[in-house]
């Protein structure tokens, strides 16, 4: 058990990274090449990036990544609003707490990749949504609506275990707008999920009640003071979702270790049904953008102070893999190149999740992160004559790497924004 509680660890995706960051300098990547010398230039475009949207003095106010910010899509305060009312009805930070942390688990469980077409149109304003904004949007509205609580009288703005359960995927679908002409990728899969998820919270009464309700998890939290260890909330979350993702996920010895998967440059054999944890690179992307996503409510309204955020990583997903291929650092050999499925339409690379090219990518991702950051850092404190200039790895990644992903994709894919390699998911990792 050992290893496996390793590779479900926040320090085991950053380690294993490091180990593949080390192969790829010595030139032996399987899937990439790397090409160091284009770094200076990625640094250059990010923090172009947060100079033009934070500079020359307003770096302060880049808020940490966090689902948050896709809720206020369009410059709408709709978190600010729904606060306003709750508290307007009677209820005090906590309960407001518990009530972001509901949305929010829910929220960036559905918020996997939702295609290059699908978008939502936001009731009253027309706004369309596309992406992780209308994810977020619309799934802010279908809670409004209380379609994630099996309390169909009295509280409806909350989420509980049944509730979860009694989920369909055609309520899903309607709740997103979803159509045959507004196809959202995996939209089964996204209900399957959520159904597991409340199957998951009942069985935990010790945290989450008797319920199932995620934000208790805001209870279970404060109870360990108003300083609290990341590793706490982190360690509850993957005791929660670790049951939830698909069976057919990486196992060692029989027991599910979540995202992470076999990768060749760490020594697996391809193929392999029961690899050894020492070739397994972690990334758990999903959770630690949940864990991102929910200090933020927790330290805004009850003021709770987290140690070791920094244990955490940049995001392994195609944004920030995005910005690495588009600027040149990683490409792909061509061996991959001339191997792979070739999309028809956009006639880009494609593979599945699972696949060893993906993996390898997804681990350089988080390395460069780590390696970007300060460069960036850099750029705007000799830009700005500020010596002393600190931007937290969660700001970076919201004002700067993932956004530079995305202006990317729109520059050099007007047409569908996608990443520069495309991934097959079904709706559960990206």
């Amino acid at each position: 058990m050992e290893a496996i509680n390793y590779l479900l660890s926040l320090e085991s995706v950053r380690e294993r990274a490091n180990k593949v960051y080390s192969i790829a300098v010595d030139g032996k990547l399987r899937s990439f090449d790397y090409h160091e010398d284009r770094m200076a230039d990625a640094a250059d475009f990010v923090a172009s990036l947060i100079m033009r949207d934070f500079g020359p003095d307003r770096f302060h106010e880049i808020p940490p990544h966090g689902r948050w910010q896709h809720f206020e899509a369009g410059n709408v305060p709709r978190v600010t609003e729904i606060l306003d009312e709750w508290k307007a009805d009677g209820q005090d930070s906590t309960e407001c707490a518990r009530r972001l942390v509901d949305m929010f688990l829910v929220s960036v469980l559905l918020d996997a990749g939702a295609g290059n077409t699908w978008a939502f149109v936001e009731p009253g304003s027309n706004m369309r949504l596309s992406r992780s904004e209308g994810l977020a949007v619309a799934s802010l509205y279908m809670f409004k609506k209380g379609l994630f609580t099996n309390n169909k009288s009295g509280n409806l703005v909350k989420v509980d275990g049944t509730g979860l359960q009694n989920l369909t995927g055609e309520q899903l679908a309607e709740g997103m707008q979803a159509t045959s002409q507004n196809p959202l990728v995996g939209t089964q899969d996204r209900a399957a999920l959520l159904q597991r998820l409340g199957k998951s919270l009942m069985n935990l009464p010790e945290i989450f009640g008797s319920e199932g309700r995620p934000g208790n998890i805001v209870d279970f939290i404060l109870s360990k003071g108003k300083t609290v260890d990341i590793r706490e909330l982190w360690d509850t979350l993957q005791k929660l979702l670790i049951p939830i993702w698909p069976s057919n996920r990486t196992m060692i010895d029989g027991h599910p270790i979540g995202d992470a998967w076999p990768l060749s440059t760490l020594g697996a054999t391809i193929g392999d049904k029961n690899p050894p944890a020492d070739v397994i690179q972690p990334f758990h992307k999903l959770t630690q953008w949940l864990t991102y996503s929910l200090t933020v409510p927790m330290q805004r309204l009850l003021g709770v102070t987290w140690e070791n955020h920094d244990l955490m990583t940049g995001l392994p997903e195609y944004r920030n893999g995005g910005l690495f291929v588009d600027m040149g650092v990683l490409s792909l050999k061509s061996e991959v190149v001339n191997a792979s499925t070739k999309d028809e339409k956009s006639g880009l690379c494609s593979f599945d999740t699972a696949d060893d090219v993906i993996v390898e990518w997804r681990a350089m991702t988080v390395a460069l992160l780590d390696r970007i950051a300060p460069l960036v850092v850099q750029r705007l404190a000799k830009a700005t004559n500020q010596a002393d200039l600190s931007l937290s790895m969660a700001q970076i990644l919201e004002a700067g790497t993932w956004k530079a992903g995305r202006e990317l994709a729109a520059k050099h894919r007007p047409d569908t924004r996608s990443s520069p390699i495309l991934v097959e998911s079904d709706g559960t990792v990206f």
